[in-house]
């Protein structure tokens, strides 16, 4: 335990606590009904020439750049403890700018391969699949709730390609809160937040609502 805080784990120890900061930030905002990983979104870039080879090799693009990020910082952390403690065990800690070096030839390998995992268990962002006027007439469900007019919430809903997609949603004026869970339908939107109503909500009273929210 002492090496976690001795000077030369410095540098494992502050990747490790901005690791740390980033999730609970993100958690937090989560909970908000913003994301910082909608806000910093996908990196987009074109070549596989020098530079952008290598970031198309480390999967950059293929994630959301805070996933990414935190990814990086969790191994370098993890991997820079951990060379600490075998020299501490054999001999004596290296030095933090000795003992980076290696951290980071391992972390990055590391840091490909379980972005590939991860670009395959995240779900698309809808700003990279479909139309968004696409996803309004689809059935969803609430993710994190419960939707109301307040702050938005998240809902998860498939195109029609199979994809799913995390869109911001909130309940449509005079309707009751829905809860975690409850399956809605998405009839309208304003900007990137879509309005949802119960899914088993009469078609025909829905029509006689407005729901498109007023600027």
């Amino acid at each position: 335990m002492a090496l976690l805080f001795a000077p030369e784990c410095a540098p494992f120890a502050i990747a490790a606590a901005v690791l740390a900061g980033l999730t609970a930030i993100e958690m937090l905002a989560t909970v908000m009904g913003f994301s910082i990983m909608e806000f910093l979104g996908k990196p987009d870039f074109h070549g596989h020439d020098g530079f952008s080879g290598y970031l198309s090799w480390l999967n950059v693009g293929g994630v959301p750049l805070l996933i990414l990020i935190m990814l990086a910082l969790g191994f370098f952390a993890m991997t820079g403890f951990a060379i600490q403690a075998v020299a501490n065990a054999f001999w004596a800690p290296l030095p933090p700018a000795v003992a980076a070096i290696p951290a980071i030839l391992v972390a990055v390998p590391m840091v490909r391969a379980s972005s590939r995992t991860v670009a395959r268990l995240v779900p698309h962002d809808e700003t990279y699949a479909v139309d968004l006027d696409t996803l309004i007439g689809r059935t969803a469900e609430v993710s994190l709730g419960p939707l109301d007019q307040g702050l938005p919430g998240r809902v998860r809903v498939k195109d029609q390609h199979g994809n799913w997609h995390v869109l911001r949603a909130k309940a449509a004026r005079d309707q009751e809160p829905l809860k975690v869970g409850t399956e809605v339908l998405l009839v309208d939107r304003t900007a990137d937040v879509f309005i949802a109503i119960p899914a088993l909500a009469d078609p025909a009273a829905a029509d006689n609502q407005s729901f498109r929210e007023q600027p």
